[in-house]
């Protein structure tokens, strides 16, 4: 049974509406902090900055910019690689940017954010 304040089994001195008014004040910073994720813009590079590509937070290619020299019509396995490496690199930088935020923002609590 429930005591005065709390609820069964919860934690004495928090009543259900602080938790709402607690989880709705969290719930709004996630999504502002996620919009400001998704304006943000990552470049890989790669071969030396032969290659490079630009993502924004939404997982979007904005840019592709190769350096004439990258383009080898005799080996375009090399470049294909470039790229690709490009790529996987900021869409690193967005993972890591993006777990970042979202463990400040829930302290840790393990949300899988």
């Amino acid at each position: 049974m429930a005591k005065h304040g709390g609820f069964a089994g919860g934690m004495p001195g928090m009543n259900m509406n602080n938790l709402m008014k607690q989880y709705q004040k969290m719930q709004k910073k996630l999504e502002e902090t996620q919009e400001e994720l998704a304006k943000k813009e990552y470049t890989g590079q790669a071969g030396g900055g032969a290659v490079k590509i630009v993502i924004s937070g939404e997982k979007k290619v904005l840019k592709v910019s190769l350096n004439k020299d990258a383009v080898d019509p005799e080996d375009v396995e090399t470049l294909e690689e470039m790229i690709a490496l490009a790529v996987n690199q900021a869409l690193t930088e967005i993972e890591k940017d993006s777990s970042q935020e979202m463990g400040r923002l829930t302290g840790g609590m393990g949300l899988g954010f």
